[in-house]
């Protein structure tokens, strides 16, 4: 069995120059292997950056410890390592706003907190506008924004060219460019760093971890969960919460209730390294398609989701043309380039495109799923205050909007404004 004591090194610059010339021997594994205990007082089902969030505030801010986070596959395998590690806070809605802003403010000392280097790089968010009418919303939505506490700019033509002088605003386009909303605090976060930075912080604290784990069913009795059960055997709670993204409605069935969300695929992709040129996020709103440069240099592009139900994890090339067509449009050098990788995630897309965050028919278990392809942007607020749900039994007022029951109740959190559909958003 590995001892937790390889998981306390505090890393440094020295220490990793010490490492180097002794040809990097002696690392220890950053999760110790173990075996799980018979019960736990938080089980966090899914190890990507919203279970291990969750597990290491809990260990952080709250003390609670005797905590298992049971992954199915490897540490953040799933959606964390399938996304475009995109942060921003530029929402109208006041709820969306509120969570995505304190994450946004989490994010900037993250790095300090967990000594691992996320790299957070605020670099810029820039949203395109196609008419005069969408930067005019932008303008109400960035007003908003600052009135709430958040810097937030718009940029007429000339401005947006100063601000991104490779952006092709002057050849004929189906979709104009009117202007843009930027958020320059936004950015983009190294998600793998993300995953592994709170996977050890939490384990150093005492939380157990265990990959290749799924969790295959619950014991529930009179209406509560008693225990989940995994190929390592049965595991007695208190709480647990379910955080595994496109699983979320299999998992959901196993314990007896349905979640009003539909799986789709959403793609990625990323070209090969050129000399930097770009030096902040854009996004294209008409079709959707964003882009970004790396620090090696390769341009990773995103768009919208497929449009139907799939946990297939693979995308379709009708869609990549659409992202890539629009990219093309804002960049047309991208065109010479080569791609040279190409993924797909499965989210979780609601009636309303929003996430889902608390309490279910089971008592004792919550659910953290529904965050579509918003996700990623949100992690350490979704672990700040899912902690404090599950250490103190009272949801915080961030997460209070986002409950199962506005499906019931009505009060949606529509951001789009485009229906009740989950192929719509």
């Amino acid at each position: 069995m590995e001892s937790r004591e390889g998981n306390r090194v505090q890393y440094s610059g020295a220490m990793v120059i010490a490492k180097a010339l002794g040809r990097n021997r002696g690392w220890r594994p950053i999760v110790a292997a173990r075996e799980p205990n018979a019960r736990y007082d938080v089980v966090v089902i899914g190890g990507g950056a919203h279970g291990l969030a969750v597990a290491h505030y809990l260990a952080a801010r709250h003390g609670i410890t005797n905590v298992a986070v049971l992954e199915a596959g490897w540490i953040g395998s799933g959606n964390t390592a399938r996304n475009t590690a995109i942060v921003r806070s530029d929402y109208l809605l006041d709820a969306s706003f509120r969570l995505k802003h304190f994450a946004l403010g989490l994010w900037e000392g993250l790095a300090q907190e967990l000594n691992f280097n996320v790299m957070y790089s605020p670099r810029g968010y820039v949203d395109l506008a196609h008419s005069d009418g969408e930067l005019e919303h932008m303008t109400l939505r960035a007003n908003a924004m600052v009135l709430r506490g958040a810097e937030a700019k718009v940029l007429d033509r000339a401005a947006l060219q100063a601000r991104v002088p490779c952006l092709e605003l002057d050849a004929p386009s189906r979709y104009p460019i009117s202007g843009a909303l930027v958020q320059e605090k936004g950015g983009v976060v190294r998600h793998d760093a993300v995953a592994w930075g709170f996977a050890r912080q939490a384990s150093r604290q005492g939380v157990d971890i265990f990959q290749n784990c799924p969790v295959e069913g619950f014991e529930i009795a009179a209406g509560r969960l008693q225990a989940v059960l995994t190929p390592k055997g049965r595991i007695a709670c208190g709480q647990a919460v379910i955080s595994v993204a496109g699983q979320s409605a299999v998992l959901a069935g196993h314990a007896g209730f349905e979640l009003p969300l539909t799986p789709v695929n959403v793609q990625a992709c990323v070209t090969e390294p050129v000399k930097p040129v770009l030096d902040c996020v854009i996004n294209y709103n008409a079709g959707l398609s964003y882009v970004s440069q790396t620090d090696k240099g390769e341009f990773v592009l995103g768009g919208a989701t497929d449009g139907y139900g799939s946990q297939a994890r693979r995308g379709s090339f009708a869609r990549l043309e659409d992202v890539l067509a629009r990219a093309a449009q804002m960049f047309p050098f991208l065109s010479r380039l080569r791609l040279m990788r190409h993924w797909s995630g499965t989210a979780d897309m609601t009636m309303d495109g929003n996430a889902i965050i608390g309490e279910t028919p089971v008592a004792g278990l919550m659910i953290n799923a529904g965050w579509g392809y918003a996700g990623f942007k949100a992690t350490p607020a979704v672990g700040w205050t899912l902690a404090e749900r599950l250490a103190t039994g009272k949801s915080p007022d961030l997460l209070l909007p986002f409950a199962l029951e506005r499906f019931a109740t009505g009060a949606l959190i529509d951001d789009a404004g485009i229906g009740p559909y989950p192929w719509l958003h």
